[in-house]
């Protein structure tokens, strides 16, 4: 009897929610980045154990929103918990409950309701043992998890233990996706995704949440080859200046890299052009939020 369901991972950012989902899906389809804040958009990857299918919903990391952006993330995250059949809470191990720890506890009852919610405590090679036993005593008794796990995403271990109880938990019925299908997310979305991660990677604290990258046209060649337009959205011409670099060295580096993991992603070859141009409002504009799928009017207020 097959089954198939959704999972939310919820956490602060950077509790390794994306690395997570990445090794239970086995395909890097979420963006992973040592920046806070990078998943804005709630993509699906889809593992399968046994007769199950277990879809994620990697939903931006939760914090304090300041910005129009950061409150539209910020609902979608919520949102993609509600919407789920489990929930999974991420807490890095080393940090511990920390005050952002704090605010989703304090709202988990919300999301909670009749789903069972499971701990997975992150990073547990960066602490000892008797720190992690009173760290999911401590949380166990601030809300009632249905089960505890000790994980590392990034080395995997406990990763196959979550993956099977996940299993398990998921309704019956038939498989939501097909079996080669490994996220929902539109190929042009997943481009622009990985164009954005390497421009982030490079830029570091330069302008990191002030871009946006677009797929403009896709085209699929007769040699198999795939031509792609991206076009990088930023806020002021000084912008444009460092994301081209000096001699446009910067704009190339992030094309080549964002080509090969495309090219390795895909399995063929590539052919990506970009383009910076500058757009003072994309912040504001609602057709850049349904772009990242989030939802704008989820940023007011």
């Amino acid at each position: 009897m097959t089954s198939a369901g959704f999972v939310a991972l919820i956490g602060e950012p950077n509790a390794g929610k994306s690395t997570l989902m990445n090794r239970m899906v086995g395909a890097k389809v979420s963006i992973v980045t040592h920046k806070v804040q990078t998943t804005r958009t709630r993509i699906r990857g889809v593992a399968i154990e046994g007769d199950a299918q277990i879809v994620f919903v990697d939903t931006p990391g939760l914090f304090q929103p300041r910005r129009r952006l950061d409150r539209a993330m910020v609902a979608a995250a919520w949102s993609g918990a509600a919407d789920a059949d489990v929930v999974v809470l991420m807490v890095e191990a080393h940090r511990g409950v920390t005050e952002g720890v704090e605010r989703i506890l304090e709202r988990l009852d919300e999301v909670g309701g009749d789903r069972p919610v499971a701990l997975a405590v992150n990073k547990i090679d960066r602490v000892k043992s008797e720190v992690l036993l009173g760290l999911t005593k401590q949380l166990n008794e601030r809300y009632d998890f249905a089960q505890t796990f000790l994980i590392s995403a990034e080395k995997g271990h406990g990763v196959e233990d979550l993956r099977k109880w996940l299993a398990s938990r998921m309704p019956e019925g038939p498989w939501l996706y097909p079996e080669d299908q490994i996220a929902d997310l539109p190929m042009r979305m997943i481009a622009a995704e990985m164009t954005r991660e390497k421009l982030t990677l490079r830029l570091h604290q330069e302008l990191p949440y002030q871009l946006t990258v677009e797929t403009e046209n896709w085209e699929e060649r007769k040699d198999g080859s795939a031509r792609i337009d991206q076009v990088i959205y930023v806020l002021r011409d000084g912008h444009k200046g460092i994301v081209l670099g000096n001699k446009g060295e910067t704009i190339k580096a992030v094309g080549r890299a964002a080509r090969e993991e495309l090219e390795e992603f895909l399995g063929r070859r590539v052919h990506l052009f970009l383009q910076v141009k500058v757009r003072s409002g994309w912040l504001d504009e609602a057709e850049r939020y349904s772009e990242m799928g989030l939802d704008f009017s989820d940023g007011n207020g």
